[in-house]
Order: structure tokens, then C-alpha cells, then sequence
């Protein structure tokens, strides 16, 4: 299951999972967390794309059960500095990528970097 508040971004999951044989299996939802939440089974594993704050995280760790594998990304540093304190807080593994795409630099080419992205996992 794939919660999703954009419409256009359901549409997109939709049209990806179907590209890749997936859309039996995949059920999207339009909805915000935390409130698309109500009624669904517990999750066995749960993906945080962006968008994290406390009350989604709370929200989450309250129907997840004991051994659900959480991973949750972050780009801004208000998201970093909870997913750092949650780390800090309860484990789990911390990482920070950062990749970056070779560009034009003058006459030659350098490095062009993207944002990096905090990730956090853990086992519930």
C-alpha cells in the first residue's frame, strides 16, 4: 500500500506500478497521513519518501508492530535534525547520501551535486 496526498503523484505510482506488472499488488491511496492511516491493516514494513514531521512519525510507530522495518528520507534540516534525534533516541542505522551528476565546468567538467538525502532504518 502507497499513500499518497498529490493526486498527481497517485497517478504517477499507479502508472509505474503498472508499467512494471505491479498494479495488482500495489494498492495506492489519496489521502494525507496520518489521518489515511485510519482503518488500514497493521504494516509489515513502512517507507517514508519525504514530508516526515513528529506527528507522522508518532503516528506510525503507534500501529507499527514489533519487528515492522521503518526507513524514513529527508532533505530538509528540519526533517534531518528529528530523523537524527529519533536515531539517537532508538537506533537503528543513520546514513547520509550524496550523489552528484558530472556537468559542463567552464571548458572541462566538474561535479554537480544534488541534495543529499538523510536516511534513517530501523526495526520496530
Amino acid at each position: 500500500m502507497a499513500i499518497e496526498a498529490r493526486p498527481d503523484r497517485a497517478r504517477y505510482i499507479r502508472t509505474n506500478a503498472a508499467a512494471f506488472g505491479l498494479a495488482k499488488r500495489l494498492i495506492v491511496i489519496d489521502g494525507q497521513a496520518p489521518d489515511a492511516l485510519a482503518g488500514l491493516p497493521p504494516p509489515n514494513a513502512v517507507f517514508v519518501g519525504g514530508g516526515a514531521d513528529t506527528e507522522l512519525l508518532e503516528a506510525l510507530w503507534t500501529v507499527m508492530p514489533k519487528g515492522t522495518r521503518f526507513v524514513a528520507n529527508a532533505v530538509t534540516l528540519e526533517t534531518e535534525a528529528l530523523l537524527v534525534a529519533l536515531h539517537g533516541q532508538r537506533g537503528g542505522d543513520l546514513m547520509r547520501i550524496e550523489l552528484a551528476q558530472a556537468a559542463p565546468l567552464g571548458g572541462l567538467r566538474g561535479w554537480a551535486p544534488s541534495r543529499p538525502v538523510v536516511q534513517w532504518s530501523v526495526f520496530t
